[in-house]
């Protein structure tokens, strides 16, 4: 795109400016704008850059005019844009304060300087609509699967020409060992549309979960049309992946639509991603059975859920072991990432190892602590009985009810059981005492000795330490580290500290320092059981499944069954 001077035909500004703006589909009214802000620049430097000089080019004729602009004042403090009221009055009787008086100016030849000048700025201000243009028509596009060109490849960075835009597919949201070459047709999903300082950007993903989840409903008509819904997708790009589906027709089996005849629908995704294998899972409510579809395809023969600590233990036969895990991890992997459960892989040798290693904990513990010998205790251990306080605090009636156990030796194990655990708190609360923390956090509801002797070990000292806990700090917390399902533990770690018990000892303690009173304390616990009973007897683990892969799978509103999405 070239300028001229004013000696060129007057309507080869107009020509400019439709071009540039059909080329860049951009409104010709800001082209014109540029055109005329590079005359004024250029007006500028012939006479002087402290002039208010406006240019203006006429829509119709191409006629370029040059103006410069003076404000009406009492008294002129700047000469080069002001003029006194005095000195107006004399061309004007009628002007008054504050008013505008345009004076015309000659047309200029601009130079090779001011030329080159020019350029840049219609340039400049051109990219400027171009990218606000790209970023308005995009910005509401995110989650859309989209068709370009391959412009180039820098660095493993794939630049998608989109038609109206061009959109990048960094490398580490490409398909890896995928060869793309100049000229090629790509699909990929617009995953974020951002205003950077040099301009809007579209990025887009070939890796993302979400594109697979697209790529299903373009395949799959019932995906399409909502009467089956994907409720998670877990993706190991290029290689592996699992997909939740859910169907509301029980009429209409959603694996099966979803592999299609003979394979043909989960085909076409397959081809589409390089081959990458998909285990289609059944979705159930049932968080075991989940768990058991989503190990597939090796066979579960047990699964126990931790609720406290938010984490499975899957039983498998020796021979299934290498088959749960994966190359790598890879199928356990992909299973947590669905879940949102951190799973753990035993062998059935090893889970009867570890309970035989927990009854003879807690036998030494009953042994150690009752005076008994190791039958009594291994007879205790065998009817349930884990801790020292349910042997010394349950109805006496549970324990006669004991094979051998007639009243006497249940009260005298009662009483020996007490007496330990007196001996016990003795020693924890002189333990606390030693390690500072005051005795009025002993006065907040829920906090026992042995809580307060971790306090202390953690410089947590008193009641308004306790206050200023938030329930992730007790409880701990999990987090992905690159890519990796990691556990930050917390104080109450092995403690069986559930998140709403932390919450509710947190804000006893906020009562008990004063920062807020009983009754907001009531009203919060009032408002939570209004929104409990909106939601009676909802189910949590989709939602867990669902924040759990959260960087990994943008679900979209209403795509959870029993999730209240």
């Amino acid at each position: 795109m070239g300028i001229a001077g004013v000696s060129a035909n007057k309507l080869e500004w107009l020509q400019i400016a439709k071009a540039v703006a059909e080329e860049k589909s951009i409104d010709k009214q800001i082209v014109l704008g540029a055109i005329e802000e590079a005359f004024e620049r250029a007006a500028k430097m012939r006479y002087g850059a402290e002039l208010d000089i406006r240019a203006f080019l006429h829509p119709e004729t191409g006629e370029m005019s040059l103006r410069r602009d003076m404000t009406v004042v009492e008294e002129v403090t700047n000469e080069y844009t002001e003029i006194s009221l005095a000195t107006a009055q004399l061309d004007d009787p009628d002007v008054v304060l504050g008013a505008k008086i345009s004076t015309s100016l000659p047309m200029i030849e601009p130079s090779r300087v001011q030329t080159h000048m020019a350029k840049q700025v219609i340039t400049q201000k051109t990219r400027e609509a171009e990218r606000a243009r790209q970023y308005e028509e995009f910005k509401d596009r995110i989650g859309e699967i989209i068709n370009g060109i391959v412009k180039r490849v820098e660095y493993g960075h794939i630049i998608v020409d989109l038609g109206r835009a061009e959109a990048v597919i960094r490398r580490d949201q490409a398909l890896p060992r995928e060869n793309v070459k100049p000229g090629d047709r790509i699909r990929a999903y617009i995953m974020d549309v951002r205003e950077e300082q040099r301009g809007s950007q579209i990025f887009l993903s070939r890796a993302h979960p979400q594109f697979m989840a697209q790529l299903f409903a373009q395949e799959v008509p019932e995906v399409y049309e909502g009467t089956i819904q994907i409720v998670a997708v877990a993706r190991d790009p290029g290689s592996r992946a699992k997909i939740a589906v859910y169907s509301n027709d029980s009429s209409i089996d959603p694996v099966g639509a979803c592999v299609g005849m003979r394979g043909s629908r989960v085909q076409a995704v397959v081809n589409e991603l390089q081959g990458e294998r998909i285990d289609i899972i059944p979705y159930t409510e049932d968080l075991g059975t989940f768990i058991v579809n989503a190990l597939q395809p090796a066979t579960v023969s047990k699964v126990v859920i931790h609720e406290e600590d938010e984490r499975i233990e899957v039983v498998v036969a020796e021979d299934q072991l290498s088959l749960a895990i994966g190359r790598r991890g890879q199928n356990v992997r992909l299973a947590s990432q669905l879940s949102g459960w951190a799973l753990d892989i035993l062998t059935e040798e090893q889970e009867s190892e570890r309970r035989q290693q927990e009854f003879r904990e807690r036998s030494a513990l009953f042994m150690e602590g009752l005076d008994v010998d190791e039958m009594v205790a291994q007879l205790l251990v065998s009817e349930g009985f884990e801790t020292m306080e349910e042997v010394g605090y349950v109805e006496l009636d549970e324990l006669t009810s004991i094979e051998g156990f007639d009243e006497e030796t249940a009260t005298e194990l009662q009483t020996r059981a007490r007496e330990y655990l007196e001996k016990i708190a003795q020693e924890q609360d002189a333990k606390r005492v030693e390690l500072g923390v005051e005795d009025g956090v002993l006065e907040i509801e829920g906090v026992t000795l042995p809580m307060t002797v971790i306090f202390g070990e953690n410089e947590v000292f008193t009641v308004e330490d306790v206050a200023g806990l938030v329930p992730d700090d007790l409880t701990g917390y999990v987090e992905y580290k690159d890519g990796a399902k990691v556990r930050e533990p917390g104080l109450f770690e092995g403690m069986k500290f559930s998140n709403e018990e932390a919450s509710d000892l947190i804000m006893r303690a906020r009562v008990h320092a004063g920062w807020i009173s009983e009754e907001d304390l009531q009203s919060a616990d009032e408002a939570d059981d209004g929104e409990e009973a909106e939601n009676p007897g909802a189910y949590k683990a989709p939602e867990r499944a669902i924040d759990a892969a959260e960087a990994l799978f943008k679900t979209e509103p209403g795509q959870n069954k029993g999730t209240g999405a």
